[in-house]
């Protein structure tokens, strides 16, 4: 931003910009405010899938931001995970995730996707490997008001209507 000394007035164009940045500092101040209460990133777990298409093998990891996992020649990474809040129309489960690949001969691991994935959107942002595929599953996290989910009873240790 500009400044301007105290006897210039502003033009219109300078007036604008610093309307526009005073409504965008006050979006994020109200996101960070609804934000506040969700569980910190590094406590979040993400559910990632796994599938090597050479031998059809799926394996599901559960990892915290920062988490990596070796299986193979593979290592993941997960950076972050989110999800939409339980009141937003559109419900989407995303994670940044990082995947390298030793290839055959190689000595060291090449990185062949680095990104976000989203479960409700699998095409936006795909894997493109020839054996390798990653899908997110799941982001756990809860956010300020929202209900713990209920542990489920097996019907003949449900509660009955009666009382």
């Amino acid at each position: 931003m500009v400044a301007c000394a105290a006897n210039e007035e502003a033009s219109p164009d300078e007036q604008a910009a610093d309307e526009a940045t005073q409504t965008n500092d006050e979006s994020a101040a109200v996101d960070s405010e609804a934000a506040q209460g969700a569980t910190p990133m590094a406590q979040r777990v993400a559910t990632i899938g796994l599938l090597n298409k050479r031998n059809n093998l799926s394996q599901d990891f559960e990892l915290r931001p920062g988490g990596v996992v070796e299986e193979g020649p593979v290592i993941l990474t997960l950076s972050a995970c989110e999800r939409t809040a339980p009141w937003e129309m559109v419900k989407e489960t995303g994670a940044f995730v990082q995947l390298d690949v030793l290839e055959r001969g190689q000595s060291e691991h090449t990185r062949v996707f680095s990104g976000w994935l989203f479960k409700e959107s699998p095409s936006v942002n795909e894997v493109e490997h020839p054996i390798y595929d990653v899908w997110v599953k799941d982001c756990a996290m809860r956010f300020p008001g929202e209900d713990a989910p209920e542990p489920s009873l097996p019907s003949d240790e449900a509660p009955s209507e009666d009382g």
